[in-house]
C-alpha cells in the first residue's frame, strides 16, 4: 500500500479555501484507489464532526503560530518535520512558502510534489518582505522539489520563463449541482448580483464595493467572504448594507450547500480575482451554472474559454457589465448553459483526482 502525506493545508476536513477543497476531495480518493494518506492539520482548523468525512484519512495536528505572516511557514515546519519521522513513500506539498522545507524532506529521501499555487509576490496583500519570502520560497521550491503542479498554463508559462521548469497541469475541479436547492429566502432567482472572495485588493473587493451601490439601484446585491483577520474591507462590507437594504453581507459561508444554491440562483457572480492560476470558486461557480462576470484577465479567460463574459475592474464598468446580464434572461440562461458544460467537461473532480494519483504514484521511488 503506497503512503502520502499532504503538507501545507490547515487539514481535514476544512472548508477555508481551494487547498483545503482539493484536500476534501483528494484525499477520500486516493484511499479509495488504496492509498494510506496522512493530511497535516491545524487545531481547530477542521471538522471531526463533518459527517462527510472519511475515517480512513489519519490526521496529524501540529503546533504553529496563528500570524498572517507566519502561519503557513511554521505549521509547514513542524509537519515536515513530522512527517520526515513517518518516512511516506511521496509527499504532497502546497504552496512555495513551504519551499524552505522540502530540503528537510529531500534529505530524509521523501519525494515530493508540490503545488505552487499562484504566483504569491504579485498579490498585492502582501507586503515587500512577504514578497520576497514566497519569491525566495518558490525558488527553494524550484531547486529542492521532485516535480511541480501548475492549477493553470499560464502558471505553467510563468514557472517555464523564470525557473525553466515543466510539471504537471492539475487544475481544481467543480462538483455538479443536482436536484433542486432552495432560493437563499428574501431573495428572487435570477434577480441579484453575487460576489464570493476573501476580502484582499487581487480580488477587485474595493471596485465591486464601489460599484455595489449603482447595481442596488435595480437589484439585489448579496456578498460572501471576509478578511480572515477584519480590517478595512470588513467594515466597509458593513457599511453597504447600512447604505442600502437591498445589499446583504453574509460573511464567510462554510455551508456547501448554501453557497451552490446561491451560485445556482444567482443573475450575475461577479469574479474580480485578478491574479492565481485556476480559481476553485469560479470553477464552482461554473459548475453550479453560475452566470460569470468576469474580471478580464489570462487566467479567467483560460477557465471561462471563448463564451466567458468579462470587464475591466473599473466600478463603472463592473457595474454596467453586471447590470446588463440582470437585465437579460436569454443572456443568463446561455451563460449558464455554457458555464455547466465547460465544468462538466474540463473540471471535474474526478479527472482532477486522477491525474493527482497518476503524478504521485510517478514519483514514488523518485529519490531512492
Amino acid at each position: 500500500m503506497p503512503s502520502i502525506a499532504i503538507i501545507g493545508t490547515r487539514g481535514y476536513p476544512s472548508y477555508y479555501g481551494g487547498f483545503e477543497t482539493a484536500v476534501r476531495k483528494l484525499a477520500p480518493y486516493l484511499v479509495g484507489q488504496g492509498w494510506d494518506v496522512t493530511v497535516y492539520s491545524r487545531p481547530g482548523a477542521t471538522r471531526p464532526d463533518d459527517p462527510h468525512r472519511d475515517h480512513r484519512v489519519h490526521v496529524i495536528e501540529t503546533r504553529g503560530f496563528e500570524k498572517k505572516s507566519l502561519s503557513t511557514l511554521t505549521y509547514g515546519y513542524s509537519a515536515a518535520k513530522h512527517c520526515i519521522k513517518q518516512r511516506p513513500d511521496v509527499a504532497l506539498v502546497m504552496n512555495v512558502a513551504n519551499g524552505y522545507w522540502l530540503p528537510l524532506l529531500k534529505r530524509a529521501g521523501i519525494p515530493t510534489l508540490v503545488n505552487v499555487d499562484g504566483i504569491e509576490w504579485d498579490r498585492a496583500k502582501w507586503g515587500r518582505v512577504a514578497k520576497w519570502v514566497f519569491h525566495t520560497g518558490a525558488r527553494w521550491t524550484a531547486r529542492h522539489g521532485t516535480r511541480m503542479v501548475y492549477d493553470s498554463r499560464e502558471i505553467a508559462r510563468r514557472w517555464k520563463d523564470e525557473f525553466g521548469l515543466e510539471g504537471d497541469f492539475i487544475p481544481y475541479g467543480g462538483d455538479p449541482v443536482d436536484g433542486d436547492l432552495p432560493v437563499e429566502p428574501g431573495l428572487e432567482r435570477r434577480r441579484y448580483a453575487l460576489v464570493v472572495a476573501r476580502f484582499v485588493p487581487e480580488n477587485s473587493i474595493p471596485e465591486f464595493f464601489d460599484a455595489a451601490p449603482e447595481i442596488a439601484k435595480e437589484s439585489d446585491v448579496v456578498v460572501v467572504g471576509s478578511g480572515g483577520y477584519g480590517g478595512e474591507l470588513d467594515r466597509r462590507a458593513q457599511e453597504l448594507t447600512q447604505f442600502s437594504p437591498r445589499i446583504r453581507w453574509l460573511g464567510h459561508v462554510s455551508d456547501d450547500q448554501r453557497l451552490l444554491s446561491l451560485w445556482k440562483h444567482a443573475g450575475a457572480y461577479f469574479h474580480g480575482h485578478s491574479v492565481g492560476g485556476t480559481n476553485p470558486a469560479l470553477v464552482q461557480a461554473m459548475a453550479a451554472g453560475a452566470p460569470i462576470v468576469a474580471r478580464d484577465t489570462v487566467y479567467n479567460r483560460e477557465v471561462l474559454g471563448p463564451t466567458g463574459r468579462f470587464t475591466s475592474p473599473q466600478p463603472v464598468e463592473i457595474a454596467r457589465s453586471v447590470r446588463e446580464l440582470l437585465r437579460s434572461t436569454e443572456a443568463q440562461e446561455a451563460a449558464a448553459r455554457d458555464n455547466a458544460a465547460r465544468a462538466l467537461n474540463d473540471y471535474s473532480w474526478a479527472a482532477v483526482c486522477g491525474r493527482y494519483e497518476s503524478s504521485l504514484r510517478a514519483r514514488i521511488g523518485a529519490l531512492a
